[in-house]
């Protein structure tokens, strides 16, 4: 049976809100909402990867799970590969689910979903996706889209390409990628090992490294797209969504 571990990468150096995962929100800092509510999604093990003593601090004093990583690691993939090599070098956990941790309000649910596509053993990474709502959300290149089709009825499906360009052209469902991976673990030890793609460096993607290398990444879809946390008006409106409830 599969053994997920949910690793939590976090660091103080975020270029458009600094100290991100310590933002206050509801009185909490905002990396412990997240840890809450992985661990009500009731999959496995959940670890912070902490690039600096005093997310760990804080972790820690909330009872929480918590190893350092180092602060120079280039990406929250190379940092939850190193948490997980440092924490299981066992490899007794052989599915990594890499959560952000800017998502205060993510509904454990969603979180499940991650995993659905791997029950084909076809596919190496599994991911979510949403439909896009409007013309703006299709518009923002914040906004990830993903080239993918499903199925009648169907709840996963291959993704075909990630950018933040409007794909595909034409009429039809669009999809907005969800940044949460469930890895298997021997996927996760190949990817980090490979070098920069082509198209990762021109659409600023890490997904693209992956199917660069011909790597299967399954997306299984939901109602609606997490709130991420990125600029100080996404914290403000994060302490109004959430207000004293965590």
């Amino acid at each position: 049976m599969a053994s997920p571990l949910i690793l939590i990468p976090a660091r103080m150096a975020s270029s458009r809100l600094p100290g991100k995962p310590l933002a206050d929100i509801a009185g909490r800092p905002m990396i412990l909402h997240v840890v809450e509510r992985a661990q009500r999604a009731g999959i496995g093990r959940v670890v912070v990867a902490a690039a600096e003593v005093e997310i760990a601090d804080v972790v820690r004093s909330a009872g929480g799970e918590v190893v350092l990583t180092p602060p120079d690691l280039p990406s929250g993939s190379d940092r939850v590969h190193h948490a997980a090599r440092d924490i299981d070098p066992q490899g007794r956990h052989d599915i990594i689910i890499n959560l952000q941790g800017d998502l205060p309000g993510l509904d454990p649910a969603t979180l499940q979903a991650a995993l659905r596509p791997l029950d084909d053993a076809a596919i190496d990474i599994g991911t979510l996706v949403s439909p896009i709502r409007d013309a703006e959300e299709a518009g923002t290149d914040s906004v990830v889209k993903v080239a993918c089709a499903f199925a009648p009825e169907a709840q996963t499906a291959r993704a075909l390409y990630f950018s933040r360009a409007v794909i595909p052209w034409g009429a039809g469902e669009l999809w907005h990628h969800i940044g949460v991976y469930a890895w298997r673990r021997s996927a996760l030890e190949r990817f980090v090992a490979l070098p920069e793609g082509l198209l990762e460096r021109l659409e600023k993607l890490e997904q693209l490294r992956a199917l660069e290398a011909g790597m299967v990444i399954g997306c299984a879809r939901v109602a609606q797209a997490p709130f991420g946390v990125d600029t100080p008006a996404d914290l403000e409106r994060a302490r109004r969504m959430l207000g004293g409830v965590s």
